[in-house]
């Protein structure tokens, strides 16, 4: 279907837009396949509004009859009509649009609401991004697992690189290679997926050059009612052990999740089978519970009518700040065992996709300072999230306004950024990236020009030609044009661990977030500029 069948009423005149910093506009509305597009027209005429509608979130329309008195003077009749469009954004921004005409109001909201909800990933606005100072051409993502395997030359001497998952037959949520201990061969690889849910056997996720301990994850095994073994995947981490006395498993669901997981086919490492690994039980929500936490969040920090009490007991009862400590307390345990107790540890919830990548992405901020680096952080990302199977078109389709409730939403991206929101205000040195940098990614995982997060896996990304036909964000990013934006100009690299606090005054609203759209963090905007300013002029840095 053609974008244009979708619009009902390409442009409109006389539109007044209000948003956030800016006094009301009246200008042309233009509504495009990909974009709303307003132009200022009562003064400056360069000013322009350029909305990828993607980032739309939901939309309230409310239409009224103008009244006026007749030729005579004695009756009071119709004489127009006029609409208001409430938009309300991804990234919580939340604009309106003043429409003369009930008729105009109505053909744009059905048009805005239609092009903004297309599924068809070849339809998106990556598909047909062609800035001038981009090419096709360009490398696509920052690195392979190939060449990070080639980096860390202490490990090929007990890990191998496996290509048995090159066709995406044995986890389609995995990438074509994975690193595995050299003495698991591809046929084990492939029996111990079966016993895994969604194929997402323990493959390694970080190697601590310290002490040669490391991160696997994967998914939870099917042992189900009856209790069931794979040999090959109990061989599989009894390699990992390589003559240690004890490893842990981090299980990010509770005890009971675990039991009540058997019944339906799922479950969890018994001691009999594993009895060298320990594990432990840190709940972590996720789903449904997590998205209802944001809405909830964003309800409160929309709302300018409270008292003090009223908003503190709002921010309590959404318990995104309880989501933020268990996350960080969660992904410090695992960096402890590996760090301070030298045992390798087994992250795993259900699938492996949500709350197990957070957990690992997280203990690696804590342990690596290559991954505080801005490159370092954007190529944790991509080899944690991106080719890791993060299903970002599932989790992110919907942000915190929209009336539509899919079941398989959830922002564990976004609750990631906010973990290291959190490690960058405590240890305000130690993070090479910038705030700034955090919020451009909150923004471009629900609503991008770049096809970085399109999809849910690496296999949809080769069927769907995406490194063929999009431009890669974390290169983008990195172009020297960009980069001074999202560099932390306090930086001072350390090779020590940062150890988070996990305690209740330590952690903190992201307003940069929650808070982006008010006066507060326009002011803060500002106090950064002004510290970036001091910094370079006094120091040299650039």
């Amino acid at each position: 279907m053609e974008f244009s069948e979708h619009i009902k009423t390409a442009n409109v005149d006389d539109v007044v837009l209000k948003q956030p910093f800016h006094a009301p506009m009246k200008g042309t509305l233009c509504v495009t396949g990909h974009h709303l597009l307003f132009s200022d027209r009562s003064g400056d005429s360069s000013w322009q509004l350029l909305l990828l509608l993607r980032n739309i979130d939901a939309i309230e329309k409310s239409v009224e009859n103008l009244l006026g008195y007749s030729s005579t003077g004695s009756n009071i009749r119709p004489v127009g009509s006029s609409g208001t469009i409430t938009i309300k954004c991804k990234d919580l921004c939340i604009l309106q649009l003043d429409i003369p005409g009930m008729e105009e109001c109505l053909n744009v909201a059905r048009s805005i609401e239609a092009l903004s909800s297309l599924d068809n990933v070849t339809e998106m606005y990556p598909y047909f991004y062609r800035p001038s100072w981009l090419s096709l051409d360009d490398q696509w993502g920052l690195s392979t697992l190939e060449k990070h395997y080639d980096q860390l030359g202490a490990l090929q001497v007990k890990w191998r690189l496996s290509n048995a998952n090159s066709d995406f037959s044995v986890c389609p949520s995995y990438p074509p290679a994975v690193i595995v201990p050299q003495s698991v061969d591809d046929q084990m690889l492939v029996k111990a997926a079966r016993f895994r849910q969604g194929g997402r056997f323990p493959v390694l996720s970080y190697y601590h050059q310290k002490n040669g301990m490391v991160i696997l994850r994967s998914s939870q095994p099917l042992t189900g009612a009856n209790r069931k073994r794979c040999k090959e995947d109990e061989l599989f981490l009894q390699a990992v052990m390589d003559g240690s006395e004890r490893a842990y498993i981090i299980d990010t669901r509770s005890a009971q999740q675990a039991q009540q997981a058997r019944m339906t086919g799922g479950g969890f490492e018994s001691k009999s089978c594993y009895n060298s690994w320990k594990r432990l039980h840190r709940h972590m929500e996720r789903g449904k519970v997590l998205q209802e936490s944001l809405i909830k969040l964003v309800e409160a920090c929309g709302d300018q009518s409270h008292s003090m009490d009223r908003w503190l007991s709002k921010l309590e009862n959404s318990k995104w700040l309880s989501h933020v400590h268990s996350a960080l307390s969660t992904a410090g345990l695992v960096a402890e065992c590996v760090e301070r107790d030298g045992h390798s540890v087994l992250v795993h919830g259900s699938e492996g996709t949500d709350t197990t990548l957070l957990v690992c992405t997280l203990a690696q901020l804590i342990l690596d300072p290559e991954s505080r680096t801005l490159k370092g952080f954007l190529s944790l990302l991509e080899r944690e999230w991106v080719q890791a199977g993060h299903p970002f078109q599932l989790r992110c389709a919907h942000s915190a306004y929209s009336h539509t409730r899919l079941r398989q939403e959830a922002p564990v991206f976004l609750l990631l950024l906010d973990c290291v929101w959190q490690l960058g205000r405590q240890f305000p040195l130690a993070l090479e990236l910038g705030e700034p940098l955090l919020l451009r990614l909150a923004r471009e995982a629900y609503a991008s020009d770049f096809g970085t997060f399109l999809c849910n896996n690496e296999q949809e990304r080769c069927v769907l030609e995406v490194k063929d036909r999009t431009h890669c964000l974390f290169q983008f990013l990195l172009r020297s044009s960009e980069r001074e934006h999202y560099v932390n100009p306090l930086y001072e690299p350390t090779d020590l661990a940062i150890w988070p606090s996990v305690q209740p005054q330590s952690l903190h609203l992201w307003t940069g977030l929650f808070l982006r759209w008010s006066d507060h963090t326009q002011t803060m905007e500002e106090v950064r500029e002004e510290i970036w300013s001091i910094v370079t002029q006094h120091c040299g840095r650039g």
